[in-house]
């Protein structure tokens, strides 16, 4: 009898992955820490900001563009010991390590956690004052992508990014038409006083949450016929937009707080702030994050009113929106606010359609 030969069968991509992961654990649980570690990003809602959303590098970015990138570095270098102000996106990035800290008392080994990165084109030479700068308000940020120059958009995949900000709308755009939730962020003209125990997120409905089919039909034939269309497509749940993952990744980890009785203390509180009226249009919006199996806390259909003083109530960590002047409206009362770059409404600007350049034939 000729003998049988027992092959293995080639592992998979993921049991490759798996191993990878176990490896590099059993590595660092032998290592003495009192840092977290950083998730698995397969696991975790990974949020990829950029330098200048963190902090505040307008005096640096300056030098950039009126002397030039050698001595921008330069400057970065002699600099590297002074720890840079905090930006936009700081605030934000602090709720996110509050609601990881939650999470770790209920769930220690859990994997499934806020997971930040910070993504920028900068060079590696500037990476020691990032890291200092991190270092020195103690912020939770291990995983760095410096492209030298680049476009980091390439690598936001391969970081399994939920969500991106930034201060430059063009790779936010990019990132967007690559299926990446993304935003583009803008401090605040004003200072509120945020929440230290909850984070707190605001979103529009059309083009941020939801596509912009409904918002196409607005712009085109008017309010009127509007109404009647949402009515007529009540039970027809709205396409998905940009940000509808970034709300399902907060619903994902909301869930674990109400799994442990802890609804009316979750640390994580979700708004849906939009122009729409509740009772000519919001039905259709709400049956959408119904059929999506997604809640959110708090909705307010403001009927065309201005965002900006019911934002200034609810003090969100950061406003989504994909309207300029909603974002300016919210930026004057103090909310800091990231625009979507998708949709219909990029033509317009306080309703008037913005003059586009003439097509080249």
């Amino acid at each position: 009898m000729s003998e049988i030969k027992l092959t293995k069968s080639a592992p998979t991509e993921d049991n490759g992955e798996e191993k990878d992961w176990a490896a590099a654990k059993a590595f660092f649980d032998n290592l003495k820490t009192n840092k977290p570690r950083p998730p698995k990003p397969r696991y975790a809602v990974t949020i990829a900001v950029s330098s200048r959303t963190l902090f505040n590098m307008v005096k640096e970015r300056k030098i950039y563009q009126d002397e030039g990138l050698e001595k921008y570095v330069a400057y970065q270098m002699e600099h590297e010991n002074e720890p840079l102000m905090p930006g936009a996106a700081f605030p934000f990035v602090q709720a996110l390590m509050n609601v990881n800290s939650r999470l770790r008392e209920l769930y220690p080994d859990s994997e499934e956690l806020f997971d930040i990165v910070l993504m920028t084109n900068n060079h590696a030479q500037v990476g020691v004052r990032l890291i200092n700068s991190i270092n020195h308000y103690d912020l939770s940020i291990e995983r760095f992508c410096m492209t030298g120059g680049e476009s980091p958009i390439g690598y936001l995949k391969a970081y399994m990014t939920n969500l991106y900000l930034s201060k430059d709308s063009d790779k936010v755009t990019e990132a967007i038409a690559e299926g990446i939730a993304a935003a583009t962020m803008f401090t605040a003209d004003t200072e509120n006083e945020l929440s230290k125990t909850q984070l707190r997120v605001a979103f529009d409905g059309d083009a941020v949450l939801f596509s912009d089919e409904s918002e196409i039909i607005v712009k085109q034939h008017g309010l009127d016929t509007f109404f009647e269309h949402e009515k007529e497509f009540e039970n027809k749940p709205l396409a998905q937009g940009p940000l509808k993952c970034f709300l399902e990744a907060l619903g994902k980890l909301q869930r674990k707080f109400i799994a442990k009785n802890e609804r009316l203390n979750c640390p994580i509180r979700t708004f849906l702030v939009t122009a729409r009226s509740a009772a000519s249009s919001g039905a259709r919006v709400l049956k959408t994050l119904r059929s999506w199996g997604l809640e959110i806390d708090e909705a307010l259909f403001l009927a065309g009113a201005p965002k900006g003083p019911l934002l200034e109530k609810i003090k969100p960590h950061i406003f989504f929106d994909d309207q300029m002047f909603h974002i300016e409206g919210a930026q004057e009362l103090g909310t800091i606010s990231a625009h979507v770059p998708y949709g219909i409404g990029q033509k317009y600007h306080k309703g008037k359609l913005i003059e586009q350049p003439p097509k080249k034939e």
